[in-house]
Parts: C-alpha cells; structure tokens; sequence
C-alpha cells in the first residue's frame, strides 16, 4: 500500500458514546483488549495496561517493550496525577565515551554527533516496569491477567491493519540482524501487507514470560542479560546495574486554566510546558476569540515562542534548573512580540520532529479517567533486537546532543528530552461536579500542537470530540515552513500566506494520532479516535 492509498481514507465517524466503558486507540483489536479487560473485572487503569500491551503486538511500528511509557489520570476518588517510567543513558555512557565510539577512522571524536540508531541511542526501557506500576497501584487485576490479549495476539495471530502495514516497510531497511528480521520480517525478507495474518511467537514467549515471572525477568533476569548482551555486542555501555536500578516515577502534573479549564501536562523532562505555554501565550492575545485566517495565525505564531522556550530549557530537571514557562507572566511577556506578520523565531534543535508512538485513553463508570502513552521513540527504534526476546530496543537516546553546552547534552543517568505527553482536561474546575477526559495527540513535534489545537476546538468552539479531531490541522516545521493538510480551507492558506507564513502541504500522516476519552456530570463516556489512523473508539 503506498501512501496516497494510506491518506486517502474519507470515512465518516461519529462521537461514541457509553456508560461503562470507554477505550480510543490507534488499532481495533488493541481496544477490543482493553474493553474486554473491563467486562471481566477490571478499571481504566487495567484497561490501559491491556490495550497498550495489545499495541506492542498489533502495532509494533510504533511502541513496544523496549520503549518507556507514560500516563496522565484522574481517579474516581479524585486524585490527579502522573506516571513517568522512562530511563537514562547507561552510567558509562558519558560523552567523551560515546564520542570515542561513534568515531570513525577518519573522524575525530570531537566531531561527531549523536545519531539516530544503533547502540548509543538505547536507554533504559521504562515500559515493563510502568505496566507493572499502573497495576499495582490502581488497577483490580493482576498484570499476568492484563497482558493474556496480547499473548494471543502474538501466538495465535493477527491480520495486520493499513496505515500499520505501511509504517511496517521501515523494518526491511532498518534490521540487519538475523534475529532482528527474524522476530519482524515474514520469512525473515519482508514487512507483512495489509491484511495479511502474522504471529510475533518470541515477542509472545517474552509477554508470557513476564505475565508468569513479573518484571524482574526484564530488569534482573534473562530477557534484561539478552538486552545487555544484544547492546554492548553492538558497542554499547548498557549494564545489568542499570537496568536493576530503574523504577517508575510519579511526579505532580503541571497544568494552566484555559478559557474556563484547567488543562494537565506532564512536566519536564516531558515537552508539557510547551502546550501550556501556548495556552497562555494564544489567550494573552486573544486567539481563542478570534475567527478564520486571524485564529490559526495566533494560534500558530504562540506555538512558535512556547517551541523556542521549550526547545531552550526542557530537559531532565535533575541536572538543570527551568524557569516558569506555565506561568502568566512568562507569557504576557512572550505575547507582546505578536503582531499581524508572521514572526522569525529560531528554536534549539532537537531530535524527534518526526516520530511514532501509540496513545490509548480510558474512561470507566466509576470515574477513573486515563491518558496513556506507550513508545520507543521512531518507528522500530535503534534497530537493536534483544537476542531471542522480540523486544526492539528504542533510540530515545538519539535526543541527546554531544554538544558540551546544549541543555539537553548526554550525561550518565540523565533522561532525555521526551515528546511524549498524555493530556487531561478539567471541564468544569470550579463547579461541584465532575466532568473529566483524557487525550493527546501522538507524532514527534506534531505532539504539542496537536493539544493546542484540539483543546481550541473543544474548548473554544464547541465541538463535539470527534469533530475536535477531525478537522484540519496546521503543524510548524523545524525548517520555519508552516505545513497544513490539503483539506485546509483555501482562503484561510491564502490569507497565512499574506501575513508572510511560509506555506507547505503535507499528506495527513503528518498530522499526528489523537485519542480521546471522557466522563460528563451525569456519567455518560464518550469516545473519539484519530481519522488518519487504524483505530476507533469503543463503548460499552
């Protein structure tokens, strides 16, 4: 399937709606597993673990347990709060080390800069550990129960879905090992087609491993040695010590009050402050009142300063100080450099414009609400497949930069700078009752303007959820274009391009994968899930 067979999709969908169960995510067969978790007993939060696991089986292009994983949640007893279970570089992995060997012979180490794939780009996988402390915490099942939908997955079969089948394709060119096409190639030479019925059998065995064992299999035990063997054989600094050490965190989200909500962001070393700060910037001048050419043109020049300062500052708090980009008077500040013309604002490279990962939201009867996302950064990751595991090891550490003075430098044991972020939204802040969803929007960059841009269309004009993400959207590019799908309204192109934005037009892909999941006042879920993707929403 080429991609104009891929963006030319122009299916109708609609709003779904439920009263005990509500799962949106990016493959069908992934909310299958998570409803179905919660007919048998289980919440959200089982749910989420359930459908993510599914994820790493049914859309291996884009997640896996290589990865780390990520949660934002409002429980029915009212508790908001965070999940970050993402690791650092190997504590041998300083720059000076790394440095020595990416050198080629005729390459001094000073010289070089972090790549995109291979060992030095693996850190430590949260995703196992983050499954297994959902669980624990909140959830009504064991995490054994919560992964049995992607065990069958995996030995049993399935038939690979289109918009998957087509990110597939990477894998033949990526993977050189034998183990590596093995574990994700038919026969070992091709990615699957769409509709074609595949088994992942050692991804399966490592799922059944750890449904049986726990986690300690992946941190302490055999799959952890095949993932430290597959890593230093290739040249990296992974140990056994490091994975040991790894355990989730929950930090305290961040959030701001948007136009009558309050809008909940992961922080740092999250890229959370960025949607927060082009909250604020866009309601300091206005962009949520205004209409047409002059909205998007708001929107778009607050989204450029809030990616200037996030790219400046963001990066693992533990190893540096960052001001208050969330805060009012941060962007009264930002906002008085905006006027009728597009500005030229510069931000800090970093790596990741462009990335896969999978998101899934949650809503049950009860109240839990969860917004959950699951990655190894871009597509299959470093290219590192662990022995006979099935686990692709991802290359989060390629947002590293060798530079002495970047913030986001590589140091051992620091995390990088992470796009992913789930999302909650407080409908009604200051009323008694509750009113709460979950979403986010998946894809590198795109991530961050995606929140802006459906919390406008929610919050802003009404829109039901699924039209929220159904409209066109605008996505700014580390080149300074402004990109937007070709369905965008074409006075609205004409008129960016009057007030001096430099116009491009993208397929859809582009545009990234949202989800969305809520509980009303009166108990009633809706659900609503990404048009330019695989999946759907499902109610009960």
């Amino acid at each position: 399937m080429d991609n104009d067979a891929v963006d030319g999709f122009g299916s109708r969908r609609s709003t779904v709606y439920g009263s005990e169960g509500m799962v949106a995510t990016s493959q069908p067969l992934a909310a299958t597993a998570g409803l179905e978790t919660m007919e048998h007993g289980g919440n959200a939060f089982d749910a989420a673990v359930a459908t993510a696991a599914a994820l790493n089986v049914v859309e291996p292009t884009s997640t896996g347990l290589g990865g780390d994983v990520f949660a934002l949640y409002r429980t029915a007893d009212g508790e908001v709060g965070a999940m970050r279970s993402c690791g650092g570089a190997p504590e041998n992995a300083t720059r000076e080390n790394v440095r020595r060997a990416l050198a080629d012979d005729d390459e001094r180490p000073s010289e070089v800069e972090m790549p995109m794939t291979g060992p030095q780009t693996v850190t430590v996988p949260g995703t196992a550990r983050g499954w297994e402390a959902t669980t624990d915490r909140f959830g009504e099942r064991t995490l054994g129960e919560n992964l049995q939908h992607a065990i069958r997955y995996a030995t049993e079969g399935y038939p690979v879905s289109p918009v998957i089948a087509d990110a597939w394709r990477h894998a033949d060119r990526l993977f050189d090992d034998e183990n590596a096409r093995d574990a994700y190639l038919v026969d070992g030479e091709r990615a699957p087609e769409a509709g074609e019925h595949i088994t992942l059998d050692a991804l399966g065995a490592t799922l059944e491993t750890i449904a049986e064992e726990g986690t300690d299999a992946v941190y302490e035990g055999e799959i952890g040695e095949q993932i430290v063997a597959e890593i230093r054989e290739a040249g990296g600094f992974m140990t056994m010590d490091d994975l040991a050490a790894f355990e989730p965190e929950f930090p305290d989200p961040v959030s701001t009050r948007y136009n009558g909500t309050e809008v909940y962001e992961l922080p740092p070393n999250n890229q959370g402050l960025i949607v927060l700060e082009a909250l604020n910037i866009a309601q300091a001048v206005g962009a949520n009142e205004a209409t047409g050419t002059e909205r998007t043109h708001l929107f778009v020049e607050s989204l450029k300063r809030a990616f200037h300062d996030g790219h400046r500052y963001i990066t693992d708090p533990e190893y540096e100080e960052l001001p208050p980009l969330n805060g009012p008077e941060w962007a009264t500040e930002r906002a008085a450099g905006i006027d009728e013309t597009a500005g030229d604002v510069e931000f800090m490279q970093q790596t990741g414009e462009d990335a896969d990962t999978v998101l899934l939201c949650v809503a049950d009867a009860e109240g839990n609400v969860v917004s959950y996302i699951n990655s190894r950064f871009a597509g299959f990751g470093s290219g590192l497949v662990a022995g006979d595991t099935g686990i692709a090891l991802q290359n989060r550490g390629a947002s590293f930069s060798l530079d002495d003075d970047h913030p986001n430098r590589l140091e051992p044991g620091k995390r990088p700078f992470h796009t992913l972020i789930p999302g909650l939204i407080d409908f009604a802040p200051d009323d008694e009752g509750d009113d709460w969803a979950a979403f986010g929007v998946m894809g590198g960059f795109m991530q961050p303007q995606g929140h802006l841009q459906v919390i406008a269309n929610l919050v802003d004009e009404g829109l039901t959820p699924q039209q929220a993400l159904d409209r066109p959207r605008w996505r700014y590019r580390e080149d300074g274009r402004l990109a937007v799908e070709a369905r965008y309204p074409t006075d609205e192109q004409h008129g960016l391009m009057r007030r001096g934005h430099d116009l491009d037009v993208l397929p859809p892909i582009q545009f990234g994968g949202a989800q969305f999941a809520r509980r009303n006042k009166e108990g009633v879920l809706s659900g609503a899930t990404e048009p330019r993707k695989d999946g759907n929403a499902s109610g009960r």
